[in-house]
């Protein structure tokens, strides 16, 4: 009987692997809240649109009225 346990890799896994499985994994490192333009910065601004994008979505869901009517336009 063959131990499938060994921990010798068989040929099909060794051509199954592909060349970025050895490659070193580059994470991101977090940035401080600073002034100006920035990456941080673009990041949280992206952020709080999609936010605000929502709401006002939601806010038109269950008003059934859109934004301009709100404004009062």
């Amino acid at each position: 009987m063959v131990d499938d346990t060994s921990s010798t890799p068989s040929p099909e896994k060794e051509a199954a692997a592909s060349p970025l499985d050895d490659a070193p994994v580059e994470t991101e490192t977090p940035q401080a809240a600073s002034f100006g333009w920035n990456v941080y910065a673009e990041k949280i601004n992206g952020r709080f649109a999609m936010v605000g994008f929502v709401a006002l979505l939601v806010l038109e869901l269950f008003t059934h009225q859109d934004f301009f009517t709100w404004l009062g336009f």
